[in-house]
């Protein structure tokens, strides 16, 4: 195929990992096969394509790949989705679809180009990078490109951000009118008839806020800091959102006398074992815990290794409460982030409620995503309180309440 101007540009740059911010149909799918096609036929490679679901990866990219590399084709694998193909020298190199949801099952392999389309919609996005795509480059030098359309001020806007702190990266910014096979009549035809949010999202790849954000009050500006305040701080505690394949998320927090919350940082990981989430919480030395109440087993773990947990207490009520807590401390800035906390920022700036239904009038609790360090917080806050006699009583009272359960149980 072909690249038109703006395509050529980013396939000419020599940078190691590219971003391309681009409107829809601008040809990022098209851009992408042809990156495949060349390292596939340069040298014996190994190459990924990830798009978000498994699915998706089948209807972008399967049949284009298929029919651009049908005459160098020696095995294609339509159940796994792999190609395997010749080189310029009859080697071989292998080209593998996969959905981001079972991004874990990569770990310990090794590639020399990933392709990541749709980043944007992508969960938990920098654990998956971090943790498993990012170093299965490392003994092949290999190369990677982000591809996508804005989606909030996600992780792929600090993506875009990125090539100002880290030279190995390159962003690009083009819109569906830079795409000289698109009508511009059809383009106009669709800014005339959404709203201009939707369109400078879509089609001008401009970065806005999504509709129906829980935390709106929220600002990078206002609530983002680089350095602690010398102030006088009387505490250190945490929220504990438990996961393993999901992320266990532990919010370090700081409160000064003023009723300040600081969070100075994050720990926000895969594949943790319960023990493993324990002794991470027990090197922190916090001052107390509040931990999800619906994880007793790894409650339990905290517990036996002495740390002082905080009882959360759940009811039907608890989560509009606790986001309204949470509102409340931004609106009145007394609530600070870290810049060094990006799961959580990201999740601010993500978490959303459903859309609407027709014939309500109230917004339904969240919808159930972008809500792993966002929920650690809110169990920290939402129980937290100036009151150092009520946070030492609930958590004595707690541990116990735990202590005469075990003991009627023997």
């Amino acid at each position: 195929m072909i690249l038109h101007k703006a395509q050529k540009i980013i396939a000419a740059s020599r940078a190691r990992f590219r971003v391309v911010n681009a409107g829809r149909r601008f040809g990022k799918s098209v851009l992408a096969s042809e990156e495949i096609k060349g390292v596939a036929l340069s040298r014996p490679s190994r190459i990924a394509y990830i798009a978000p679901t498994i699915q998706q990866a089948r209807d972008i990219m399967w049949d284009m790949l298929k029919r651009e590399l049908r005459t160098i084709t020696k095995k294609a694998n339509e159940s796994r989705l792999e190609l395997e193909v010749m080189d310029k020298n009859g080697g071989s190199s292998f080209i593998f679809l996969k959905g981001w949801e079972a991004v874990e099952t990569l770990r310990g392999q090794s590639f020399d180009l990933i392709i990541l389309d749709e980043v944007a919609s992508m969960r938990n996005f920098w654990v998956g990078w971090n943790e498993v795509l990012s170093p299965t480059l490392v003994d092949r030098r290999g190369s990677a490109m982000f591809i996508s359309t804005p989606k909030g001020f996600n992780h792929f806007y600090d993506l875009y951000n990125l090539p100002s702190k880290d030279s190995n990266y390159e962003a690009f910014h083009f819109t569906t009118y830079d795409n000289p096979n698109i009508p511009v009549d059809e383009i106009e035809r669709e800014k005339n008839t959404k709203p201009e949010d939707t369109f400078a999202q879509e089609y001008l790849a401009d970065f806005r806020k999504q509709e129906g954000l829980v935390y709106k009050e929220f600002s990078r500006e206002r609530h983002l800091f680089s350095e602690l305040p010398q102030v006088d701080f009387v505490e250190s505690f945490a929220g504990i959102d438990f996961g393993f394949t999901n992320p266990t998320a532990v919010i370090h927090i700081k409160r000064d006398r003023d009723e300040n919350y600081y969070v100075v940082g994050e720990w926000y990981k895969t594949q943790r074992t319960e023990e493993q989430v324990g002794e991470y919480v027990l090197s922190c030395n916090f001052n107390r815990v509040y931990p999800d109440p619906e994880s007793p087993s790894a409650i339990s773990v905290l517990n036996a290794k002495g740390i002082a947990v905080v009882e959360v207490v759940k009811n039907k009520d608890s989560i509009e409460s606790g986001i309204k807590r949470i509102r409340d401390l931004l609106k009145q800035g007394r609530l600070k982030i870290h810049r060094d906390c990006p799961n959580l920022i990201s999740e601010f700036e993500t978490y959303v409620y459903p859309e609407k239904l027709p014939g309500k009038n109230e917004y339904e609790n969240p919808v159930k995503e972008h809500d792993h360090a966002l929920d650690a917080l809110r169990y920290a806050l939402s129980t937290n309180t100036n009151d150092e006699i009520s946070n030492e009583q609930r958590s004595r009272n707690y541990h116990e309440r735990i202590r005469n359960i075990a003991s009627n149980s023997r």
